[in-house]
């Protein structure tokens, strides 16, 4: 006689090994896209400031992915609860400002030294995590956010000539950026379980959106630039791609992703923008070093022990 409550207990745990699959390919396609997408987004700032000062490309940025996660904010409002807005508050608080820091920062500092100082995000987030939020990581899950930073340090490092100057006045506003996306990501996955992440991503905007927008009109010279200046539409069409794609669309995928994996698994993301960064530089004619390979192994290897849940080892006879 067969024993169906063995062969289901099986095909319940063949199940469970499908979606850990589905999840885990998922998660790496996931951290792909961001990686060519947020990887674009220093050279689409450096575009914008050719048109638009610091702050009104800030306020852009958050102002245009308001105005496009709008309509869908109504219908979502019923799966908010009192408890929930105290804690989108500050969400949005950690997503908007970055949105002016970083072109804030790129006055003054390369796009090198900026794609260096914003893989510090992880190790941030780990900092955070550990103190604040009883983050429970294993010593391979800690090893792989410093393999994987010495990797990004070690790529922009040889891709800028072996040079680390930069005007600390302006790196600042990077390394607080960062540090904002760390308690984000950290806040996100302990506060806001029972909301998905496109909500989280709309009301990440609602709440400052319509002010940024009051700032960029009334507050600084917008309107005049577009009556005069020769490249506003072009300057306005970076800025908008940076704020649909690099801002709106990329935060809905990011903020799922922390739902699916982990927080400092998500902010990892930050160690492969270098990657897109060299990759643009190739393409437009820049030399090719052999040590890169060295050096994206060193980000690879990083990022899996920080995902990795068990460390396989080789037992030796």
């Amino acid at each position: 006689m067969l024993d169906y409550d063995y062969y289901f207990d099986i095909f319940v745990q063949l199940q469970k090994m499908i979606r850990k699959v589905k999840l885990s390919v998922l998660s790496w396609l996931i951290l792909i896209v961001l990686m060519l997408t947020w990887g674009s987004s220093f050279i689409l700032i450096k575009k914008g400031l050719t048109v638009f000062d610091s702050m009104q490309v800030g306020a852009m940025r958050i102002g245009i992915a308001f105005i496009v996660l709008l309509p869908f904010a109504f219908s979502r409002l019923k799966y908010l609860k009192r408890k929930h807005w105290k804690v989108l508050i500050f969400v949005s608080f950690c997503s908007a400002v970055p949105a002016f820091l970083f072109p804030m920062a790129q006055i003054g500092i390369d796009s090198a030294i900026a794609g260096i100082l914003n893989s510090l995000t992880p190790l941030f987030t780990l900092v955070v995590g550990l103190s604040l939020f009883k983050l429970k990581v294993k010593w391979f899950n800690i090893t792989g956010v410093l393999i994987g930073l010495l990797g990004a340090i070690g790529l922009i490092n040889v891709s800028g000539g072996g040079s680390f100057t930069f005007n600390l006045s302006y790196a600042v506003y990077i390394i607080i950026a960062t540090i904002l996306y760390a308690f984000n990501g950290n806040i996100i996955k302990s506060f806001l379980k029972d909301l998905d992440s496109f909500t989280i991503t709309i009301f990440s905007f609602y709440i400052f959106g319509l002010p940024a927008l009051i700032y960029l009109f009334a507050g600084t010279n917008f309107i005049e630039r577009a009556q005069n200046h020769p490249q506003f539409w072009e300057g306005l069409a970076y800025v908008s791609t940076l704020a649909i794609i690099g801002t709106a669309a990329a935060l809905i995928a990011f903020n799922y992703l922390i739902k699916i994996t982990n927080v400092v698994f998500a902010s990892s993301v930050t160690y492969l923008i270098p990657i897109v960064a060299l990759a643009w530089g190739i393409i437009d004619g820049e030399k090719f070093e052999i040590s890169y390979v060295l050096w994206v192994s060193f980000i690879l290897i990083g990022i899996y022990l920080v995902n990795t849940k068990k460390l396989l080892l080789i037992k030796q006879k």
